[in-house]
């Protein structure tokens, strides 16, 4: 069979005939665009997923319903924790501790959970703030000098000794909510206002903003918790839920 050659003009037109027009490109980029997105939703859809159902397997695992944490306050504590452990501000990242506000200050509502192990740590008391309530803490503040705790999500620092023995400091992660923590010495404390010989009253003993916990405990809570790990402090409030950088990144 005898080749047919093309005039090179020709076969340039021809070229130029089978080209995608512009209109074409815009609408397949539109379309490229569109699938990114969506599959950018898609693994963020996906990434909390799994980390709700992780959480509801600790929770389960574990029988946290049965020491009273609400299992609100664990997936919310789970999805802060994994945020905070994927940007590399936990250094150690085995230890979550959940302080849970839903409940009654005579309650055992301080959670120190060991995520390595699969196991709770210790389960004891711990004191609002004075002017965040009186059995049970609904108002709250990042202001200094307003005597109210502050909620979302800590990482712990180091100890010192201060005026209620052994202390422990925690870095508030989240601007507007607990970010002047450290400017209001909002630490873990031991505290003689706050134990089981206080369940009988009306209220636990409160403090000035600090989620002090019972003296005989003290020591042993600070050295599970010191040097970089996750606290979260959680109330079912539905602006923290909505606001929180961390719960909604």
């Amino acid at each position: 069979m005898r080749k047919t050659i093309l005039p090179i003009a020709f076969a340039a037109a021809l070229a130029v005939s089978f080209t995608v027009s512009p209109v074409e490109k815009a609408d397949s980029k539109k379309a490229i665009t569109h699938t990114i997105v969506n599959n950018s939703s898609a693994a963020a859809s996906t990434t909390v997923a799994t980390a709700e159902a992780t959480a509801l397997s600790i929770y389960e695992r574990l029988e946290l319903d049965k020491l009273g944490l609400s299992v609100d306050a664990m997936k919310y504590a789970y999805k802060g924790y994994e945020q905070l452990r994927e940007k590399g501000a936990l250094a150690n990242s085995d230890v979550l501790t959940v302080v849970d506000f839903s409940q009654s200050s005579r309650k055992k509502r301080m959670y120190i959970i060991d995520l390595k192990n699969d196991k709770v740590l210790f389960n004891t008391y711990v004191a609002h703030g004075k002017n965040s309530g009186l059995d049970y803490a609904n108002q709250f503040s990042n202001t200094p000098e307003s005597l109210q705790s502050s909620l979302g999500f800590y990482v712990t620092k180091g100890t010192y000794s201060g005026k209620h023995g052994l202390s422990l400091r925690l870095s508030g992660q989240e601007k507007g909510w607990n970010d002047n923590a450290e400017e209001r010495a909002v630490v873990v404390h031991g505290a003689n206002y706050i134990g089981d010989h206080r369940v009988s009253s009306a209220y636990m003993g409160r403090s000035f903003g600090c989620p002090a916990v019972p003296q005989e405990y003290a020591e042993k809570v600070i050295n599970l918790l010191k040097d970089g790990t996750c606290l979260f402090i959680y109330h079912p409030s539905s602006r923290y839920e909505q606001e929180s950088t961390l719960l909604n990144g």
